[in-house]
């Protein structure tokens, strides 16, 4: 793991019922008595698969029993604000909705677990220390790492082949692979036509979320600040030329080069799996690594390479580093650290693997066999490509900023117009830069 993830350390249909309180009115606080706790988590196959796990740990700790409720990713942050508002509040969850761990921090929902962890050690875990510390606020720990996301470039090879391009790199100093460069291979594998069967794109560039892709091109939407002031900006930067350049060259791979799908062609090719890229009419992608999960589901052959070098030399990954939390209102906080101890053991990071269709551990012990599980990607290569997303990542900011759930609802409504190729960039930020500055000056007064 990078030391770069240690200077971050400051820096989803459910009724509300299912999110039931972790403490259960008919047990009772005492030595052998049994309590129940409640995890609750997004309702997709790559998260409720710990369902299959409460058996073995209630088997290994009988006077705890554990609880799974769940919820859509879109309903997940609605859900879990209602319950903690109507006092059910669940006592295990992480950020698996819109917002992340800033938010959660500064609006005071989680607790402490630095008095519970007694003589807990990230190292018997196998959990890199700059990992643990993404998620302490002045020495106090709010969070467990759990699973450890990276940016991937996945490709189609049958595409690479027929147009008789050499496959990326996955090797992350390898500085000849750039973002010139996959638009030039991209050029070479798009076919722009309006017959749906026929059109095909040469990438998919969906690197991190609307406000992070300009730090890709070496520009910052937001203040320094940012990231030593609880996740709080003090400037935005959306009228700045660096940003502004930034962005025409995200929203030109599609409407300037043409080598990017459409909002409408990816909507209509995704299919079951919202991923256009399954579909086999995209030849790069450049997506979070949840999306290696779906191998098994590629109707063609797929590669993995790293993500291109573009302006900033700095930052061509964006890490997902997702934690479990303890909410602050749990009656079992020791209860509930016991389960999530149980979840970051080696032997169960492993299992959790297969369980959930590849969701990469934290456990570095277990990385191995994770390396090991897609069908048609070499081991090493993949290990090759997480290694150097670690090296040049940069923490999402859906994790680090505060209010980001807003924050993105915003730039998602004001940036469509762009997407869809109404507007250009420049018609659209300054509106942003206006709307993003007074919804900041508000939430963040909160």
């Amino acid at each position: 793991m990078s030391k770069k993830l240690g200077k971050l350390a400051l820096a989803s249909t459910a009724a509300i019922a299912l999110v039931a309180t972790g403490c259960s009115k008919d047990n009772k606080e005492g030595a052998g008595e049994t309590v129940t706790i409640t995890h609750y988590t997004i309702d997709s196959p790559d998260r409720t698969f710990v369902e299959k796990l409460v058996p073995e740990f209630e088997k290994a700790h009988p006077n705890i029993k554990v609880k799974i409720t769940k919820a859509p990713y879109e309903q997940f942050d609605s859900k879990l604000q209602s319950s903690i508002a109507a006092k059910n509040a669940p006592d295990v969850t992480s950020h698996w909705g819109y917002g992340g761990f800033m938010e959660y921090y500064n609006k005071g929902m989680l607790m402490d677990l630095t008095p519970y962890l007694g003589d807990f050690k990230a190292s018997d875990y196998n959990i890199p220390e700059d990992v643990m510390n993404i998620y302490k606020v002045d020495g106090k720990t709010y969070g467990i790492p759990l699973n450890s996301y990276v940016t991937v470039m996945l490709y189609n090879k049958d595409m690479f082949d027929k147009a008789g391009l050499p496959y990326p790199p996955t090797d992350y100093e390898d500085k000849s692979w750039t973002f010139d460069k996959m638009v030039e291979y991209a050029r070479k594998m798009t076919v722009d036509s309006k017959n749906l069967a026929e059109a095909q794109y040469g990438v998919d560039f969906g690197f991190g979320e609307r406000d992070q892709r300009p730090q890709y091109f070496g520009a910052n939407v937001y203040s320094d600040d940012t990231w030593t002031n609880g996740g709080k900006p003090s400037k935005v930067n959306l009228n700045e030329p660096a940003v502004i350049d930034a962005y025409k060259k995200i929203y030109g791979l599609i409407w300037d080069e043409k080598v990017s799908p459409t909002p409408a062609f990816s909507k209509s090719v995704s299919g079951q799996f919202g991923d256009p890229f399954l579909s086999g009419k995209i030849g790069m992608s450049v997506v979070g690594s949840w999306s290696l999960a779906a191998a098994s589901d590629f109707s063609f052959n797929v590669g993995v390479a790293a993500v291109p070098q573009g302006p900033n030399p700095n930052v061509r990954s964006v890490l997902y580093v997702d934690p479990l939390f303890v909410l602050k209102d749990s009656k079992h906080p020791k209860e509930a650290l016991e389960w999530i101890k149980f979840l970051i053991a080696t032997e169960i990071q492993e299992k959790s693997i297969e369980l959930s269709g590849g969701n990469p551990p934290v456990n570095q012990a277990a990385a191995e066999k994770y390396y090991s599980n897609f069908e048609g990607i070499a081991p090493e290569q993949l290990k090759q490509v997480f290694e150097g997303a670690y090296k040049y990542g940069f923490e999402s900011y859906n994790h680090l900023i505060s209010n980001y759930s807003q924050i993105n609802e915003l730039f998602i409504n004001e940036l469509a117009s762009v997407e869809n190729g109404d507007k250009k960039v420049e018609e659209v930020l300054p509106g942003i830069q206006e709307k993003l500055t007074k919804l900041l000056e508000r939430v963040n007064k909160e």
